[in-house]
Parts: C-alpha cells; structure tokens; sequence
C-alpha cells in the first residue's frame, strides 16, 4: 500500500503487557516510527490522566491522544501545564444504563469518570483496577452525572454474564465494550475510538489510504475496520481478527514490534 502517514495504537494489550511493562524493542519501534515524521497516535481506553503519562513514557510528547474510547482527545504538547491540553470531550447521560444495570446486577460497582482526576464511585473497587483520585458518592449522585465513560464492575460475574445482560437490556443509547474480565466501559453513543480517529485524521490533512490501526480488543474493533490496514494483535478474540486485514504476534511476542518496523521499510 502507499506510505502510512497516521499508526493508531492501543495500549493495554498492545504496546504494553497486562502488568504494565512496555518493552524496549516496543518503545524504540514507537520512536523509529515517529521520527520517520508519522503521526503516531495512542487509542485506548485509559482516561486522560493515566493515558498521558504512558505517551510521554514511550517518548510521544507532542501531537494527538485518544482516551476514554474516544469520548476524550488529547493535544499533546510540551509546553502546556502537565504536557497536554483537553482538545474535545463527549459527554452522555449514563442513568438510565446505570440505573438499568443496577436493576440486573444489584451487587455491581460503578464508576464515573472525572476528567483530569480520576473517578467518582459507588463503591470500593478492587484494588489497582482504577487509576487517579477515587472519591466514593451516592449511586443517585453517580447516576447523575454528565459521563465521557462509566466502568461497571461485577467482581463475582465473568465476561459471558456481561454479554448476555448487554444483550438482554439493549444499551442502544451507549457504545459499550466488554473486557477481558467482568468489566464493562460505557462511552457516549456513535463514539469510539475509530470516530475521535476520524477528526484527527481529518485535522492533520492525511488521507484515509495512508492509515494504519494496531489493537487487541473489542473496543478496537471499530478502529481495526476505519483504518485501510488495521492489524489485530495474535491473542485477540475472533470477533476482533475479523475486523482487522491480519493478524501479527501476541503481546507476549512484542507482535506491534513487526507491524511498526514494517512501516518503515
């Protein structure tokens, strides 16, 4: 295909392991990439504040960030306080899904994100499962709460529950992406990823041809389909690799290692 022009990259599964280690082989392939004068772009469902330090980590310190499955984009810029500025947010209104879940799931712990902070809580989550500030609130205060994201917890439950009850309830007016482990991200309906992509794209002037897309999850899925060469990670579910054009290594083989390297032959 022609020259890539704007890499796409989730994080979590992606460019980092599930305990939270970047590689060096990653790391230098990331920099190769971006001093080749590519718009190199982390996409992930991390919020702003735990997203932005894995950017300047990976030494990205300046261009575009996605956060919150696209319900947040980030500018990035050195000299801005914190070394970044909140460039767009999407908001929705989360009760009723909440309150709707709630019904189904009454031992469920819900947050919602607060930009910049953290988050607000219904409860205690497990440890370590959620970055920043917590602060503990009534679930009517909770549930009325303008939302860029909402995680619903259910420590007890497994991945297949979620999916029946998403399912079953219809969350039509929400995006929603089941994780790994019972775990359920809720952002503002037609955002994803793939969409806060879209007007990135459309703001740095490159052409839909020159994108390339790297993730692992259900919340990549979209964004694997908007890119004309998106790459599903070696360990992904089916339904992902088949929204991708191939499949490379797993996050234990450093697979996004292959793919970057590729585009800079």
């Amino acid at each position: 295909m022609s020259r890539c022009e704007l890499v796409a990259l989730d994080v979590d599964g992606t460019l980092m392991s599930y305990d939270g280690v970047v590689s060096d082989e990653v790391r230098a392939a990331v920099l190769a990439v971006r001093d080749s004068g590519r718009h190199v772009v982390l996409a992930t469902g991390r919020s702003a504040h735990s997203a932005v330090p894995v950017a300047h980590a990976l030494g990205l310190t300046d261009g575009w960030l996605v956060a919150s499955n696209g319900a947040v984009t980030v500018r990035l810029d050195p000299d801005a306080d914190g070394g970044h500025e909140i460039h767009k947010v999407v908001t929705f209104d989360a009760g009723p899904a909440i309150r709707t879940i709630a019904m189904e799931l009454p031992d469920a712990l819900f947050a919602v994100e607060a930009l910049g902070t953290g988050f607000r809580v219904s409860g205690d989550f497990p440890d370590g499962e959620l970055s920043g500030r917590l602060e503990v609130v009534p679930f009517d205060e909770l549930a009325a709460t303008p939302a860029t994201r909402v995680v619903i917890r259910a420590p007890g439950a497994s991945p297949d529950l979620f999916h029946e009850l998403v399912e079953r309830v219809g969350l039509h007016e929400v995006e929603y992406a089941v994780g790994w482990s019972a775990w359920l991200d809720l952002t503002p309906g037609g955002v994803s990823k793939a969409s806060a992509l879209e007007e990135i794209r459309r703001t740095v002037g490159v052409e839909p041809f020159a994108t390339v897309a790297v993730g692992d999850g259900s919340n990549d899925a979209q964004m694997l389909r908007w890119a004309a060469r998106g790459v599903a990670m070696g360990h992904a579910t089916q339904a992902v690799r088949d929204s991708a054009d191939e499949v490379t290594g797993t996050i234990e083989d450093d697979g996004a290692v292959a793919v970057l390297r590729s585009l800079l032959v």
